[in-house]
C-alpha cells in the first residue's frame, strides 16, 4: 500500500507516534529531498531505505514505484515538511495508485495553513486554500477573483516576494481588509502579524523577512455589512 505521511513543519517533536511507526516499518520511503528528510529520520533513528521523489523526476519514477506497490511493498511518501500533495509533490503517485487498485492511506498530521488560519483570529468556519498565487500568467485574474470571495482566503508566499505581494493585495482587496502574516510556524522565531492589509504592507516594506510564510485574509463581507445596516 501507499501511505502518505505528514512530517513536522518545524519542531520535530510534532510528528505523531503513528507516523514514526509507519516510517520504521515501510519497505521504502520516498521523499521530496533526501537531504532534508535524513535530518528527521536520523533524529528518530529510522533506517528504512530512502529515495528521492520530487516534481522534476516524479513522471520518470512513477512506473517504478507503482510496480513495487503492485508487487506488495509498502511505500511511505513524505515531503520536506507538512502533508505531501498540499503544495508539494504527491498527487500523481496517489492518483496512479488508486487507478491500479492499490490501497492509499493518508495519516493526519502537520500542514502549515491550518495553525495559521486558526491563530490568525480571522473567521475559519469556511475558507479557501489557494496554495501559491500565480507569479505571472493568471495573477491579475486570480487576484480579481479572490477579492470577491466571501470565505477567508489562505495562501503561501515566499519571503522575498511578500513585500511586493502585500501592496498588490491592498489594490485588489482594499486597504482595510483584515489579514495576518504567519511566519516560521512551530519554529523558534514563530511570528504572527495581524492588522489591515495596509498596516501589513507598510510594516513589511522595511521589515526583514525570512522563513516559511502563510497569509490569511478575511473574506469580502461588504455585502453582509450592507445587509445588516439595511435590517
Amino acid at each position: 500500500m501507499l501511505i502518505v505521511v505528514p512530517t513536522p513543519i518545524g519542531n520535530l517533536q510534532d510528528i505523531t507516534l503513528r507516523a514514526l511507526e509507519v516510517l520504521k516499518t515501510a519497505d521504502l520511503i520516498i521523499a521530496e529531498d533526501t537531504r532534508t528528510s535524513k535530518i528527521l529520520l536520523n533524529h528518530f533513528a529510522i533506517t528504512t531505505p530512502l529515495q528521492r521523489y520530487h516534481m522534476h523526476n516524479e513522471h520518470a519514477l512513477l512506473e517504478k514505484y507503482i510496480t513495487q506497490l503492485i508487487a506488495g511493498q509498502t511505500i511511505a511518501l513524505i515531503s520536506d515538511a507538512g502533508t505531501p500533495g498540499i503544495s508539494d509533490p504527491g498527487y500523481l503517485i496517489i492518483r496512479e495508485a488508486i487507478k491500479n487498485n492499490i490501497a492509499v492511506e493518508c495519516l493526519p498530521g502537520a500542514t502549515a495553513f491550518t495553525p495559521a488560519l486558526v491563530a490568525s483570529g480571522i473567521p475559519c468556519d469556511t475558507f479557501l486554500y489557494q496554495g501559491f498565487l500565480p507569479q505571472k500568467k493568471g495573477r491579475q485574474t486570480a487576484l480579481t477573483h479572490l477579492a470577491t470571495v466571501r470565505d477567508t482566503i489562505v495562501f503561501y508566499e515566499s519571503p522575498h516576494r511578500l513585500a511586493k505581494t502585500l501592496p498588490e493585495l491592498v489594490i485588489y482587496f482594499g486597504a482595510q481588509r483584515q489579514a495576518c502574516v504567519c511566519r516560521e510556524i512551530s519554529k523558534k522565531f514563530e511570528e504572527y502579524k495581524r492588522g489591515t492589509l495596509q498596516d501589513l504592507a507598510t510594516h513589511y516594506t522595511t521589515a526583514t523577512v525570512r522563513g516559511e510564510i502563510v497569509v490569511v485574509i478575511e473574506g469580502n463581507n461588504e455585502k453582509i455589512k450592507k445587509e445588516k445596516i439595511r435590517d
